[in-house]
């Protein structure tokens, strides 16, 4: 009977047979409650941004309509939650209509440059030779230049003849931004290449391209959603740096860089047009980086439980 009791006594210990990295990942991610409030708060800046015409329409406000006799209203204004800019127009309305377009662009550059950068990255980590040398002399020449400095030659060539800018800035940061990445890729497909699986499948007569994108590239995805975070951020201010330099979207379509451009000269009679704009900006860009550093720790192997 003692025996028993002390059999009952005996804390349960908890065991994990055969986890996966992803199932660890997940774990550890819902532990992490930077990495969550991260995810939240951008969560919450996009869903906003997004649905601005609900907003907007719920508040009765517009980002286009102008009054003369309602310039710079302050913060709490009647009618207007965060006061209005030098033509009258809702502050809130502009802030959640240019965080539409500078999230899309973010975001949609990011996709296009991590799309090339995956493709490119995968093929010459795998094939080598020739190749490999070709896209890694493209990347040291791209590299070479001076990446505002080209960002403000190509936007100035393109952006000004464009009929739709938002579009053309994507296409221009996309297809500019992808070394990194491609680097970065290379050199994780260098090592998978070499392992057993990845022999084994090559041993059995599997292509080359099922090999790359069915055994190499899910390898590759705890790569893929850090740098997307990453790249995101860096995107969003580079798309700000650029509006606000006058070669990004330009008004009357509202941006956060381009609505900073448009406060700088108000800075002393309505500070708020400055500080929401860039706030909103500070806030986003923080927020991916924390979601890609604490992604990075999830999926890394080495770490302890």
């Amino acid at each position: 009977m003692t025996t028993t009791v002390a059999k009952l006594n005996v804390p349960r210990q908890e065991h994990r047979v055969g986890e996966s990295l992803t199932t660890l990942a997940l774990r550890r991610l819902r532990r992490d409650k930077l990495t969550l409030l991260a995810m939240f708060i951008l969560f919450v800046l996009a869903l906003l941004s997004f649905t601005a015409p609900i907003t907007t329409n719920w508040l009765g406000v517009s980002y286009t309509r102008t009054n003369a006799a309602e310039t710079f209203l302050p913060i709490g204004a009647p009618g207007h939650i965060l006061g209005t800019d030098d033509l009258g127009r809702d502050h809130l309305a502009r802030l959640l209509y240019a965080g539409q377009v500078s999230l899309s662009v973010g975001f949609f550059a990011a996709v296009l440059s991590m799309t090339i950068g995956v493709t490119l990255g995968i093929v010459t980590g795998y094939f080598g030779g020739f190749i490999d040398d070709v896209v890694n002399w493209l990347i040291a020449t791209l590299t070479s230049i001076p990446s505002l400095f080209l960002l403000l030659i190509v936007s100035a060539v393109l952006l000004n003849s464009s009929s739709s800018p938002t579009v053309t800035l994507v296409l221009v940061l996309g297809f500019l931004g992808w070394t990194t990445t491609t680097r970065l890729v290379r050199g994780e497909t260098l090592s998978i290449r070499e392992r057993e699986y990845v022999i084994s499948a090559r041993a059995i007569g599997a292509s080359s391209l099922r090999i790359m994108f069915v055994h190499i590239l899910p390898n590759l995805f705890s790569v893929i959603v850090v740098t997307m975070a990453i790249d995101i951020g860096s995107l969003i201010l580079a798309e700000a740096g650029l509006s606000f330099l006058g070669l990004g979207i330009k008004p009357p379509t509202p941006s956060w860089g381009n609505m900073l451009t448009g406060a700088r000269s108000f800075f002393n009679t309505g500070p708020h047009l400055v500080i929401f704009p860039g706030l909103l900006i500070f806030l986003s860009v923080l927020c991916l980086y924390i979601i890609g550093d604490g992604v990075r720790d999830a999926f890394d192997p080495t770490a302890k439980d």
